[in-house]
């Protein structure tokens, strides 16, 4: 997939005037646009201070120019760029009807994030990159009507952050969505991962998923004792993702050895200050 990235400088920003307002202008003056599959936008000059919508606005106004554009990330920054619980994103409510061809969609930042009614026949992979996933955005992807997602990977990230709810939160998205064709799930980047390690464990999904992520978050050995036990149900798994982690060493151990892909890597060890354990999921800042 021919892909290219699309982002202002601080010095194009700064110096030059550049905003979210002129940057779909210059993707489409850009003449390697339309022989491209893929586009990632990064920071749009002020992505602290101005949201995405002007960006959304013009793609949906634009659609017939963007009908070739499989995959698209918009929020594509590092910390260095912008926080992610700086970045400003928008409401994606006219899209989802605007690209019919769109394939693939990477949202990062969950702030003034609005995903509305999700409705899409060819859309395969959703992912959310963000803090914390706010119970709005949670419930737009639970009703959405995705025949043919393959791949749904949500950061759900800390209270602090945007998150509001709770392990019956995801208990509730994961019972009520249908992906007939789901085959990778990621719930991940939680504080109250071996919580939801155990509502994912008996989801309706586990007998058809192939890659099941469980990463970025606070996985304890209480989490994985439940892996343990549960995975030999499920030989249609064929990798498990627990990077990033606070499993011990015997259980991190215990893990790699079941017969199918297991990543146990970026141990951590828990904070002790004042006699209080403390653990971080990733994506905390």
């Amino acid at each position: 997939m021919k892909s290219k990235k699309y982002a202002f400088s601080y010095h194009e920003y700064e110096n030059e005037g550049k905003n979210v307002k002129d940057m779909v202008a210059g993707i489409l003056a850009d003449p390697e646009f339309p022989s491209l599959e893929e586009i990632c936008i990064g920071d749009w000059g002020n992505a602290y201070d101005a949201n995405c919508q002007p960006i959304l606005d013009e793609i949906v106004e634009k659609a017939d120019q963007f009908s070739h554009i499989q995959s698209l990330f918009i929020g594509d920054m590092s910390y260095e760029d912008c926080e992610v619980s700086w970045i400003m994103q928008g409401n994606y409510s006219k899209l989802w009807a605007a690209l019919p061809n769109l394939r693939a969609l990477t949202v990062k930042g969950s702030t003034e994030l609005e995903l509305g009614e999700i409705v899409h026949e060819g859309l395969e992979e959703l992912t959310v990159i963000c803090g914390g996933l706010g119970n709005d955005v949670i419930a737009s992807i639970q009703n959405a009507k995705l025949p043919n997602l393959k791949k749904l990977l949500l950061y759900i990230g800390i209270e602090d952050y945007g998150f509001d709810g709770n392990a019956d939160t995801i208990k509730e998205l994961l019972e009520k969505a249908d992906f007939p064709k789901l085959t990778y799930l990621g719930i991940t980047d939680s504080e109250i991962q071996d919580e939801l390690t155990a509502v994912v464990l008996e989801s309706k999904f586990m007998g058809q998923l192939e890659t099941l992520d469980l990463s970025n978050g606070t996985l304890t050995d209480e989490g994985g004792k439940l892996l343990l036990e549960a995975m030999p149900k499920w030989p249609n798994v064929k990798k498990l993702d627990l990077h990033y982690h606070y499993l011990s060493d015997e259980m991190a151990q215990s893990l790699a050895e079941l017969p199918l892909t297991v990543d146990v890597g970026e141990q951590n060890e828990p904070d002790d200050y004042d006699g209080c354990i403390y653990m971080n999921a990733m994506l905390t800042e």
